[in-house]
């Protein structure tokens, strides 16, 4: 599989200075990491579950969760884990079809792990791994080691993404102590744990709060505290820290505004003026700010609700060639020794030695996402993307 996959090779050309690599689920955890991209969840009821994969591999999506928690029923888990079950068996019936996203299950008790890797047979080949809900030490711990028991018997890793999103990690007064048992936790179990993901929703939810489709996670000065002490002891670029992905965008249909869209008219000339018209009236402006700031504030990669968020997660995601220039000048080796030098673009200062924890990351995301040509912006790589999305 690889990004932007459903374009033309003719397109990919005109878009790209490199192009995205090609990647398995085999591949090393770091990159498989950083190609999330955007996470598309799914309740695990769905019918024609099998179906929908497959044409959301074919628009452009590489990694789905399909939920057998928060988003289904508490009477209806019996029915989606049957339903699992039966569209894993549909899928590795198939043959001819484009690759396959990587595929997680969220579950919501331990003991479904080894229970469901035992129903799905010889489809469980299918499988990434497992999303784990409101993860705490003493919660996650048996997590873990549910998926460590049932690994040894399988031809593939399962890795598992821990969901950061309970009451104890959102108050004041046991945050620390929360934060400090995950790292312990998932420091343990480092070679099984891909990513960490945020629970928005639920920090929201323990104050009674839901922010506006013109307000960004960041604006929410409760929920912008906790991402903040997440990356903190979680994030880091030291070797220490994982992957921490971005929070989810709820909105997905036209809401009445109340303050001025956030998206300039310069980079919208001629034909792409619709494009932002378009973005506008679906609040999708909100949506590219906070993927924004998602990256300012060392997030990757995002939750995603609804199929239109794939793209432009996806188009903000390629390295611009002005990055790449910064992030190839700082890491080359003549430049070991440290240093300030000018930016290609002469336009910024490149720190040698503070700039190249960025400089390496950038260089990881370039080879998962590409780098876009000279001149080649978001507005291009989102228009290549949207007929894929539609």
């Amino acid at each position: 599989m690889r990004h932007f996959g459903y374009l033309s090779a003719a397109a990919r050309k005109d878009l790209f200075h490199r192009e995205p690599i090609e990647f398995t689920p085999d591949a090393p955890a770091g990159t498989l990491a950083v190609a999330l991209g955007a996470t598309l969840y799914s309740p695990a009821t769905r019918q024609g579950l099998a179906d929908a994969i497959v044409k959301q591999a074919g628009r452009g999506v590489v990694s789905m969760v399909l939920c057998l928690e928060d988003s289904i029923d508490d009477s209806e888990v019996t029915q989606a884990e049957e339903n699992l079950v039966r569209q894993f068996a549909a899928l590795a019936a198939r043959t001819d079809d484009p690759p396959l996203p990587l595929l997680f299950i969220r579950v919501r008790a331990a003991e479904q792990i080894p229970d469901l890797v035992r129903r799905l047979g010889a489809s469980v080949r299918l499988l990434s791994g497992f999303v784990l809900p409101k993860f705490t030490e003493e919660r996650g711990v048996p997590f873990l080691e549910a998926l460590t028991s049932c690994s040894p018997d399988l031809e593939r890793r399962l890795y598992a993404m821990p969901v950061l999103e309970s009451p104890e990690l959102l108050h004041l007064e046991t945050r620390g102590e929360t934060l400090s048992g995950i790292a312990r936790t998932v420091d343990k179990y480092r070679d099984r744990v891909l990513a960490l993901r945020l629970g928005v929703t639920d920090f929201c939810s323990a104050y009674g709060l839901r922010r506006a489709p013109d307000m960004t996670a960041y604006d929410v000065q409760l929920v912008a505290s906790v991402i903040a002490d997440v990356v903190n002891v979680l994030g880091r670029a030291d070797g220490t820290g994982f992957t921490v992905t971005g929070p989810v965008w709820e909105y997905f249909k036209p809401h009445e505004r109340m303050f001025k869209p956030q998206l300039r008219r310069s980079p919208f000339t001629g034909e792409a003026e619709a494009l932002r018209t378009a973005l506008i009236e679906h609040d999708m402006d909100g949506l590219l700010r906070e993927i924004e700031l998602d990256r300012a504030n060392g997030l990757q990669g995002k939750t995603c609700i609804h199929p239109t968020h794939v793209a432009p997660v996806h188009a903000l995601s390629v390295v611009s060639h002005e990055e790449f220039s910064d992030a190839v000048d700082i890491l080359a080796p003549r430049r070991g020794g440290g240093g300030v030098l000018r930016s290609a673009y002469t336009n910024k200062m490149n720190e040698v030695k503070p700039h190249r924890a960025w400089a390496e990351r950038t260089m990881l995301r370039a080879e998962v996402f590409g780098v876009a040509r000279e001149g080649v912006g978001f507005v291009e790589l989102l228009s290549a993307g949207l007929p894929a999305a539609g």
